[in-house]
């Protein structure tokens, strides 16, 4: 369902983005309009233009990069109260998407035009909000080229189980997705952290048995028997 009469929803945007309290509702009308996408929705892909800037206000949008072969690297995940830097790249560099953006769960969104994009950037304070989100984003991408190109898979690994409670529900698939590596290879090192007490594997779940161990192994501090 697409609105974009945003008076409903305005009050609930401003609490996730209190920089907008300097934004009437009247001049995002005609510049956003409001969006509910189930999960699994292609909010864009690589090589297209950039229709739109979202904003998150309730759900997750995963940013990730594919290849020909179908293998993908998740860069970052996108939450109430956050931007997407690859789309803000693209209008402002005018350029292709350089990702593409999936929701995870049923989401729902303010679409930002680029035009209203660029007009909202004239705004002080949300310009200067958009340069300091794509700040963060930014160091957080170059940890993650160098995790991927100085991390043994095994931390890397470790470190995606770690902070997602004691029981994390997802696959083997999911969790390859996200490292950007192959299930098999995740299959093999969970075996492993298996056989050493740090999990228990069942059907689309993986239990944290031993959190230190994790930390260990993701810091460097220890290694796979």
């Amino acid at each position: 369902m697409t609105a974009t009469d945003l008076t409903p929803v305005w009050p609930r945007a401003r609490a996730l983005y209190p920089v907008l309290a300097g934004i009437d509702v009247h001049m995002a009308d005609g510049a956003a309009q409001y969006a509910e996408v189930p999960a699994g929705t292609l909010l864009f892909h690589e090589g297209a233009p950039c229709t739109g800037f979202p904003l998150v206000l309730a759900g997750e949008v995963q940013v990730a990069r594919g290849n020909s072969g179908g293998r993908q690297l998740e860069l970052y995940r996108v939450t109430p109260g956050e931007l997407c830097i690859v789309s803000t790249s693209c209008l402002f560099g005018s350029t292709a998407m350089t990702a593409h953006g999936l929701t995870t769960m049923p989401t729902e969104l303010l679409l930002l035009s680029p035009a209203g994009f660029g007009r909202w950037c004239e705004h002080e304070p949300f310009r200067r909000f958009v340069f300091g989100i794509f700040a963060d984003r930014l160091a957080d991408l170059m940890a993650l080229a160098e995790a991927v190109a100085f991390q043994r898979l095994d931390q890397r690994l470790a470190a995606t189980l770690l902070g997602r409670g004691t029981l994390i529900r997802a696959t083997h698939q999911q969790i390859a997705d996200e490292l950007g590596t192959v299930r098999e290879i995740v299959t093999r090192l969970l075996r492993r952290f298996e056989r050493d007490g740090m999990v228990r594997c069942g059907r689309e779940q993986i239990e944290l048995l031993d959190a230190p161990a994790l930390r260990e192994l993701a810091g460097g501090a220890a290694t796979l028997r």
